[in-house]
Order: structure tokens, then sequence, then C-alpha cells
């Protein structure tokens, strides 16, 4: 095998892939850690993570143990923090695309460097899916947004839409009511698809407006969005609005093995498939969190799924010593 850089390459610095880190760096493997924007991934951006184990509160006086809600931004900092105390390197740069050469993979960053390791956890999490509808990238930052907690405060107090039926769009909207009393939720379904307790705090929610069975047809607007034009069933019409935050679901963002020289196996929608020890179709290569065919998108899971990949991979590479 060929002088490598380090013994373990994650790639991404989410949830997965920080605890990847931290496990593979514990497991005293020399671990690289690639990711192209600060560390925390989409958990960052979590306003109130209350059902993460661990988060509790003890009432004074009766010792009464009650869930505490977290914000996703301090628990990823911590994460992060605790794979750099465990000896876990971080490079801040894209991987451009990633090879197997033998036994070794190579990561081949923007900056022209190629980075080798005898294993690989790949865990680039997945992007927000677009509407596709007119005047949605027109006024992408002008009333259109993807994120709450980022852009919400920009419209405290305005009609603020949202567009989506799962657990980010309801988890969105109650963050935006409490910046304003005037949120709509729309949704293209006749129900939720979020958790059923997540969607109930929603529908009781005096400050949202739910709508069923309605769908953007086109954002309006001059110089920012003013208006939305809405279907629900035959009938059409326009409203006005000041802001519209779209949670339409995820892509996956598999590319790195997807297209070049290293192909792993995909599902139909483009998630790559592993076993329970995260390995995908390519010896070597393990795949943690979002980017994972048939994953529970929730930041406890991705943690683990990150230990495992972690795990297995050290095994991987005991295996070939």
């Amino acid at each position: 095998m060929p002088e490598l850089d380090a013994d373990l390459i994650v790639i991404g610095a989410g949830p997965a892939g920080l605890t990847a880190a931290q496990y593979g760096a514990r497991a005293n493997l020399k671990t690289l850690v690639v990711e192209q924007f600060a560390p925390g991934g989409q958990a960052a951006l979590i306003d109130a993570l209350e059902n993460y184990p661990g988060n509790v509160d003890l009432k004074s006086g009766d010792g009464e143990v009650i869930a505490k809600a977290r914000g996703g931004f301090d628990l990823m900092q911590d994460m992060h923090g605790q794979a750099k105390a465990f000896g876990a390197s971080f490079v801040g740069e894209t991987v451009g695309a990633l090879e197997k050469e033998g036994d070794a993979f190579a990561a081949h960053l923007a900056d022209g460097r190629a980075l080798k390791a005898a294993a690989v956890v790949l865990a680039t999490g997945a992007s927000h899916r677009k509407l596709g509808v007119p005047g949605e990238e027109k006024f992408a930052g002008r009333g259109v947004s993807y994120c709450a907690t980022c852009d919400g405060a920009f419209f405290k107090g305005k009609k603020i839409f949202v567009v989506g039926g799962g657990d980010a769009a309801c988890d969105g909207a109650q963050y935006l009511s409490r910046l304003s009393p005037h949120v709509i939720l729309v949704h293209r379904r006749d129900g939720f698809r979020a958790q059923p307790a997540v969607a109930d705090r929603v529908m009781r929610n005096a400050n949202i407006e739910v709508r069923f069975n309605t769908v953007v047809e086109e954002i309006k607007g001059a110089r920012k969005l003013d208006s939305l034009a809405l279907r629900r069933g035959e009938e059409t019409y326009e409203e006005s609005a000041d802001a519209v935050f779209i949670f339409a679901g995820m892509i996956p963002r598999s590319s790195l093995v997807s297209e070049g020289g290293l192909r792993a196996e995909l599902d139909a929608d483009g998630y790559v498939v592993t076993d329970q020890r995260m390995s995908s179709s390519v010896p070597g290569l393990f795949v943690a969190g979002d980017v994972r065919a048939g994953a529970f998108r929730q930041v406890v899971v991705a943690a683990g799924e990150g230990a495992v990949a972690a795990h297995s991979a050290a095994q991987h590479i005991e295996a070939r010593r």
C-alpha cells in the first residue's frame, strides 16, 4: 500500500461525520475530516433540538426531570470540539472527486491536493429540494428561503408562508410562529407526513394557519417577493406574501460515488445503499447520515450511524494490516 495521509478520511462534518471522526480518532486511527462549510451540517440550523438523548433538566425542589430543548448549533460545536480533542484533524476544503487506487482511496480536493487513506466514511448529507416554480430562483434571498432559523428574523411580524408537510416544515413553521402571528403552512397533500407529535403542535398553534391540498404555482414580485399564486383543487388565486420558506424534501449528495471512476450502489432516489455495518458496495467505503439509503433522518440516528461506520472502518483497516 502506498504512503497514506491518514488511516481514515471522513467527508462531511454533520452529526454523522463528526461522530465518525470522534470514534475513528478514539480507535487510534489517524483521522482527517474534510468539510467545505462550517462543521454541523443541516443540524446546526435546528432551532430547538428537544428529542436528542440527554437533553434534560431538573426542576428545583422536587427533582422532577423535564425535557430541555437545545440549539442544534451549540450541540454541533460541542461535537466538533470533542472530535478535535480526541485527535481528529479538519480540512476546510471541497472534495471534487473520490477514487480508489488498489487498496487506498484518494480524495481529490478543489485546491489540487489529493489526500490518501485506507478507508473513507462518506457523510455528505443532503441538500434542499426546490419547488421548481417560476420566481423561485429570482427571489432567492429576497423573500424565498429554505432555512427558518437563518432568515426568519428578517420577517418579524410579517405574513409568512411555509411550504411542506414533513418534520422540517412543521419545525420551521413552529419557529416562525414565534416571530410572527401570520404564518400560513401550505401542503399539497390532505395530511402531514411529519411525526404525529410535531404535526399536533402545529395544528394547535394559534399563530399558524394550515391549508392542505394547496400548492404554490408561482412566486411573484418586482424587486422582492410580493405575492404567491396558489392552487387548491381547480381554484387558483393570488395572495400577498412577505416571505415563503420552502421545505420540499432533500436531495442526497452522493455524486462523489455516482459519477467518475468510483461507483457505489445507489437506490432509485440516489441514496447510497449499505449493509448494517454501514458498508457500501465498494470495500473500504462506509456511509452514514442523510446520504445513506433507508436512514431515519434524525440527528441521533446520524450520530449512531457515524459511530458504526467508524468502527467498521477500523475493522476493515485492521484486517488489511
